[in-house]
């Protein structure tokens, strides 16, 4: 059964061919996803990488977490599910923030 890891700490030069020549070592790589930034295209610094079993995923986490790959030490950690991830809060849906009610501001000249 394949195992899905986390790998943070990726350069942004890092490409998935990259990434999948560097998981080789440790076995078979069922796929590689760099996550990028919506706007720009540009990688966010992390990624997943899926192994064909649960004995390559856990020798990938033991020999190349910390590793260096592209200038940057990586991060190498079992996947969680999206579901068992804490819910974040802020940006733009987080709260009413700038409501300031009324209905403008007076008129100076009136001397009101």
């Amino acid at each position: 059964m394949a195992k899905k890891l986390y790998v943070g700490g990726l350069s942004y030069n890092t490409t998935e061919e990259t990434l999948k020549d560097f998981f080789s070592q440790a076995g078979a790589v069922e796929s590689v996803m760099i996550i990028t930034d919506k706007m720009s295209g540009r990688s966010k610094g992390f990624g997943f990488v899926e192994m064909a079993s649960d004995e390559e995923a856990q020798k990938a986490i033991e020999t190349l977490n910390g590793q260096e790959l592209d200038g940057r030490s990586l991060k190498i950690d079992e996947a969680r599910p999206m579901s068992d991830r804490p819910r974040r809060s802020g940006g733009f849906g987080g709260g009413r923030g700038g409501d300031r009610g009324g209905y403008g501001g007076g008129n100076r000249d009136r001397g009101w």
